[in-house]
């Protein structure tokens, strides 16, 4: 896309610079307003998809973040990818194929897999409320989690 724009780019300059261009007013009517973001719209809603959680990871950073709770403890997942789908049918981690969203599938190592409502999440990066954050498997060193624990919208 740079290499396709950069032409675009060059031309439409010059003719802002030549005065060229026809100006052309926003249709007020037309324009929307955003609300203002606030902490609770980090919550994670573990039943949607591991797209759309792994876009709100992304899109609430650096703030309010994305969180979770984990035994009314805070989480605040900070990096994180969707998980490949397997063949049709498969488990995932020689789990059962279907687990409530929200539960840990695996976690050990350097992987951290959630159940969503549709796929499974890798966690790249956590933090603890109070601490620092850290990659899942520096957390996972220090911290009790494992498959079949669950990840809830509250504490």
């Amino acid at each position: 896309l740079a290499r396709l724009g950069a032409p675009l780019l060059v031309s439409i300059v010059d003719a802002l610079s030549c005065g060229s261009l026809p100006e052309v007013p926003q249709d007020d009517s037309a324009a929307t307003y955003a609300r203002r973001v606030v902490r609770e719209d980090g919550t994670i809603d573990w039943q949607m998809s591991a797209a759309a959680i792994h876009n709100l990871i992304r899109g609430l950073h650096p703030w309010p973040h994305a969180f979770t709770y984990h035994r009314g403890r805070r989480l605040i997942l900070r990096r994180s990818a969707p998980v490949p789908a397997g063949p049709p049918g498969a488990s995932h981690s020689g789990g059962p194929a279907l687990l409530a969203a929200g539960t840990i599938v695996e976690a050990g190592g350097d992987r951290l897999h959630v159940a969503t409502g549709l796929g499974v999440l890798a966690i790249a990066e956590l933090q603890a409320e109070g601490r620092r954050p850290m990659p899942a498997r520096e957390f996972l060193a220090g911290t009790r989690l494992t498959a079949g624990d669950v990840l809830t919208k509250e504490p």
